[in-house]
């Protein structure tokens, strides 16, 4: 038997923050090497944090990365034990995102990125080159101050892995894996036997298993130990690094870190067996046919022993079950460990939300709760750091820390709600009772006096008082008044966040809390720097219908149980009047359901559809149940409604990226916000389609069950509340 002992790690790393980040690698270290490990595995651009972005572009950047790895290379950090460290090296005139290896205070090669990530989130071609030259090693040069520290003046660079006494070991850089031809089917005909995957993969629903089973799909036909490493937490973005470091033998997962957790540090463990790995390869008449026409990959040989023999006293590894969080799970710790690492970084001293009793904010309320829950259960463990951080944002003094979620949240948690003229008794209550159930802090604001100011002061300059449509007024002045209110809202919203912790002798300032989905988005069903424009927006990339599970789910789970009464209840916006004969509701007001939305959203983002394709496709899909000319109808409502709101996108609160088809202009879904709302050119299009299935017979396939629904007909507005504004 050849047993070695492997360890891959979750780290919260933070963009440039290099400090923050070496203290995590190396507390990474010491943890693997106390294990006996002699292989520890980190994060891609574990030294500098991965979402750097355009400080890439910096020598700067670079240049530190080189310092914090020189300090690791002087001290005993790699004394016994192969380090991957992810890091950027320039060589020559291009700018590579590499794994460097190193071990016993040397550095053994670098292995630069072939395949780099270049859709949705990620944009690595704009800082990076991908590594060509995969025929042979070339010496790189070290940088004058390492090769003088080190007495090291070159080091192989590129496409190789390492050759030890007793196994051979490879990087694969995460996208590779992902990518048609990825390099450990090549090099595990080369004889490689562990594959070390440094990553930084960002969590979005439903994702973990398309992951999990293409680290045990590289290893179930061709035998190998694979390992995986992730970041874990918000480094400064959009994005949460959803970890799940795991190990991987002969495609069973023997070992599988968290994916949610407030934790900056975990390191994941295995003893595994080679001969296990070789006893596998040996079975299978393909591989050994193949290995033996291989191509040759260039290696390092480095004249160590990283294995043991048979010893009673070691404990292999055995497969484990694999553990994934349902959706409504991940809404809950997703979104809660994003928020945590974003207010313990950015100096603030809690959140401020406004609660109007409705599903979205009352989620990011549920969120908010969770959070502190999860914080008081890490502090019950004994994360000092957690502690710390708990203690400076709530301001807790002589010895004191957080020990109930409730009381935690009345520290940092402001919620308020907003009423007006058009509120609902039932939603101001709502409000309150869920507050109390999270703990927060709860404020009972009218805005009317604020609203009869402003129209007050429009009257004085134009003669003129608007009037809602139910009581004569026009779609001008009935969207004007509905706008009035929801800026209000959004301006004493701020005010109460920058000054209610020195109404109460608090330090420091609270940041806003956004509260609108991700289908509101896409359909621009929201107001223009209304409550949507916040600091952050923990639910502005998860769908409606998504929303509603997790309430459902977080009113036990949670133990929040208003939130049953609340998803129960129709959404309005509760900006219009209420009459006997008339009450506001969102799906009436968007001419569409929020089941349709996602429907287009995915259509439009997932499949990359246009309009011409979207009617094709929702025929068939909808065909069922409606004519194409309904579908036509529904088609060019939902694109004529989502061009006319598209610049909307353009000043959306950053969110935290959960859904494929996000409508998120900053980076995810690039397009224009000026378009021809008309599309006359493609509802042409449209139109000559259904003219020509006019008459004629068409057959239509049973829907799959899943998507077997009714399909809601709503009767459109003539006027959107919110477009254009």
């Amino acid at each position: 038997m050849r047993l070695l002992k492997v360890a891959t790690c979750n780290l919260n790393q933070w963009a440039m923050e290099f400090e923050n980040n070496m203290k995590n690698i190396k507390a990474s270290i010491v943890e693997a090497k106390a294990a006996g490990a002699v292989i520890r595995l980190g994060p891609e651009l574990e030294v500098t944090g991965y979402g750097c972005e355009d400080h890439f572009l910096e020598l700067d950047t670079v240049t530190h990365a080189w310092e914090c790895l020189k300090e690791l290379l002087l001290g005993d950090w790699t004394d016994g034990i192969l380090c991957s460290l992810g890091m950027p090296v320039i060589k020559g005139a291009e700018r590579y995102n590499c794994q460097v290896l190193c071990m016993n205070r040397r550095i053994i090669m670098i292995r630069p990125k072939m395949w780099l990530a270049n859709d949705g989130n990620y944009r690595e071609l704009r800082w990076f080159t991908a590594w060509k030259q995969r025929e042979k090693l070339e010496e790189f040069q070290l940088p004058i101050e390492m090769s003088e520290a080190l007495d090291q003046k070159s080091v192989p660079f590129g496409y190789g892995y390492i050759q030890f006494i007793d196994t051979a070991v490879a990087a694969e850089v995460c996208e590779e894996l992902f990518s048609p031809v990825p390099p450990h089917a090549e090099l595990a005909l080369n004889g490689v036997e562990v594959f070390m995957n440094a990553s930084g993969s960002h969590h979005q629903l439903r994702k973990l298993d398309i992951r999990l089973n293409a680290f045990m799909g590289a290893t179930h036909a061709r035998g190998g130990v694979y390992m995986y490493s992730n970041q874990q937490g918000c480094d400064g973005s959009r994005l949460y690094y959803d970890g799940c470091a795991c190990i991987v033998v002969n495609g069973d997962v023997v070992a599988q870190g968290s994916q949610f957790s407030l934790r900056d540090v975990e390191v994941i463990i295995s003893q595994v067996d080679l001969d296990a790995v070789a006893s596998l390869r040996g079975s299978i008449s393909s591989f050994q046919e193949q290995a033996s026409c291989k191509v040759k990959v260039s290696s390092v040989a480095v004249p160590c022993r990283l294995t043991q023999s048979f010893n009673l006293k070691i404990t292999l590894s055995s497969p484990k079950k694999i553990i994934y969080h349902s959706p409504q799970e991940e809404i809950a710790f997703g979104p809660a460990c994003w928020m945590w690492d974003y207010l313990r970084r950015s100096g603030a001293s809690g959140f401020l939300l406004p609660l109007s009793g409705g599903a979205d904010s009352s989620s990011v309320a549920a969120i908010v709760g969770c959070m502190c829950q999860l914080v008081v259960k890490e502090i019950a463990k004994g994360d000092e750091q957690v502690k710390a951080d708990a203690n400076r944002i709530g301001n807790y003094a002589n010895g004191q820390f957080p020990t109930d979620s409730k009381e935690f949240a009345k520290r940092i948690f402001y919620t308020v709600f907003m009423g007006s003229e058009n509120s609902s008794e039932e939603t101001k209550r709502r409000a309150k009772q869920l507050a109390d159930e999270i703990g927060a802090w709860h404020l009972d604001v009218c805005i009317d006096g604020v609203v009869s100011a402003v129209l007050l002061l429009f009257q004085t300059v134009t003669g003129k008082r608007p009037r809602y449509k139910v009581d004569g007024g026009s779609n001008a002045e009935n969207l004007g008044l509905q706008n009035i209110q929801a800026r209000m809202r959004m301006v004493l919203a701020f005010m109460l966040a920058s000054l209610l912790p020195w109404v109460h002798s608090k330090p420091g300032f609270y940041l806003v809390l956004g509260s609108s989905n991700v289908d509101e988005g896409l359909r621009g069903y929201l107001t223009k720097y209304d409550c949507s424009s916040a600091d952050i927006n923990p639910i502005g990339s998860i769908s409606k219908m998504d929303l509603r599970l997790f309430l459902k789910w977080a009113a036990t789970n949670l133990g929040y149980p208003s939130l049953a009464e609340i998803e129960a209840a129709p959404p309005t916006a509760e900006l219009e009047p209420i009459r006997s004969d008339y009450s506001q509701l969102d799906e009436v007001d968007m001419g569409m359901t929020y089941e349709e939305l996602s429907v287009y959203g995915r259509m439009r983002k997932i499949f990359r559809c246009g309009p011409v394709s979207m009617f094709k496709n929702l025929c068939y899909k909808w065909g069922t149940k409606l004519s194409p000319a309904e579908v036509a109808e529904k088609v060019k409502y939902f694109f004529k409604y989502y061009s006319i709101n598209r610049h909307k996108m353009t000043v959306l609160t950053p969110s935290y990226h959960a859904e494929s088809y996000s409508p998120e202009d900053n980076r995810f879904d690039l397009r224009q916000f000026l378009y021809n709302s008309k599309w006359p050119y493609q509802f042409k299009k449209i139109d000559e389609i259904v003219d020509g299935l006019n008459g004629d017979s068409v057959a239509f396939p049973e829907e799959e069950a899943n998507s077997n629904r009714e399909i809601g007909v709503v009767a459109a507005n003539s006027e959107d509340p919110s477009a254009g504004l």
